[in-house]
């Protein structure tokens, strides 16, 4: 077993760094306050072609692999939650479905723009009914011609005010065992009947920008089948397994920076004459946490290098998404209590960043839903 990342990776890791430590944090609080997505930040990322990363160099991309994404998704999540959650649903949710089972015109025609940063990707799964009992979406599609006819509401999607077009899921019939019949269908967001709307108060990530969208009687050309018409349900639960592994890296991420603060504040804040850095209470926390973050930015390589060797890594994503986004909680709760009562104050961001890491433990699968699905890995 070989732990060391490649040159190109430690390129990237530095690169990205810089990039997010100039280019992102020093505007995170203030988009926090403000709720705004700042659209520069992802301008610039396109120009260092951090959309491209993991796809293949025929599409605009940089052949980088799971493990230099993760490391990207890591660096940029450190430095802003709410960005990093926005270019995760960029990459994982929103062109990687088209990599896996778009057709090559859909590839040139939807997937080169997202990998070249022009837009981004947006996948409309979840709906107010619908969460992590995803087969009971009731969205519905059907065919009139050459068309497909969408109907219904999708919440809680990221990224759909800055993209062209978003992949959604219906219903579009009824297997012979009773179940829904799921399809995934491309709707160009300027399509007639398409509504989105951004105005949610988030407790967290606010950075990101998180939609409402209402289908009425939208039309769309029946070529617009991402994959296979039977097959949709099955293709959205092999996204979100790529897509977890984006989430705990993103988790680890956040967790740093928590851990970077709350080791800083330690060393400085003088208590009983000395640092509370002395005290063996503060130092364990520290312990702690610094080993927990290096566990879970173990398993996301681990499921990373799964991937990108084309091997089995559904469990190991669901370990690394449920492992690094509890931690991260933890880790967020404790750079709190080191901060004592500046840590109620957000000029010390850690309340911040605990109010990002919640929804890591809710997003692409809930810690429930974690626990379900590796139960099932293990045959029970």
């Amino acid at each position: 077993m070989n732990f060391e990342l490649t040159k190109e990776q430690q390129m990237i890791k530095q690169m990205v760094r810089e990039f997010a430590q100039a280019e992102i944090a020093p505007h995170a609080r203030e988009l926090d306050k403000t709720h705004a997505f700042r659209k520069e930040s992802f301008d610039k990322m396109a120009e260092l072609g951090l959309f491209g990363i993991p796809f293949p160099e025929k599409y605009g991309g940089s052949d980088g692999g799971t493990i230099a994404y993760a490391i990207a998704v890591e660096e940029i999540g450190r430095a802003c939650g709410g960005t990093g959650l926005s270019y995760a649903a960029a990459v994982s949710l929103g062109a990687t479905p088209f990599l896996h089972f778009g057709t090559e015109q859909q590839k040139e025609e939807f997937l080169v723009p997202m990998v070249e940063g022009k837009t981004l990707g947006s996948f409309g799964l979840t709906e107010p009914n619908a969460g992590s009992d995803a087969g009971g979406t009731r969205t519905k599609a059907y065919i009139d011609g050459d068309e497909w006819v969408i109907n219904g509401e999708k919440c809680w999607i990221t990224n759909a005010s800055y993209a062209r077009q978003v992949v959604v899921t219906a219903v579009t019939g009824q297997r012979e065992d009773g179940k829904n019949i799921i399809t995934a269908i491309i709707v160009p967001t300027n399509t007639p009947g398409v509504t989105i709307r951004s105005d949610y108060e988030k407790m967290g990530v606010r950075a990101s920008n998180t939609c409402e969208i209402v289908l009425e009687n939208v039309r769309v050309p029946r070529a617009n089948v991402l994959g296979d018409e039977q097959k949709g349900f099955g293709q959205f639960l092999n996204t979100l397994d790529g897509g977890r592994i984006s989430i705990a890296a993103l988790s680890v991420g956040i967790a740093q920076a928590a851990f970077d603060k709350a080791r800083q504040y330690a060393t400085e804040r003088i208590q009983f004459g000395q640092s509370i850095s002395k005290f063996q209470a503060i130092q364990f926390k520290l312990a702690n946490m610094a080993m927990e973050i290096e566990l879970a930015r173990n398993m996301v390589m681990k499921a990373a290098w799964l991937k990108d060797h084309d091997k089995p890594f559904k469990l190991e994503a669901a370990y690394a998404k449920l492992f690094a986004s509890e931690m991260g909680f933890r880790t967020c709760n404790e750079a709190i209590q080191i901060h004592g009562g500046y840590g109620y104050m957000a000029e010390y961001d850690v309340e911040r960043h605990l109010r990002d890491i919640k929804l890591m433990e809710i997003g692409e699968g809930t810690s429930e839903i974690q626990r379900v699905v590796i139960a099932r890995q293990l045959g029970l």
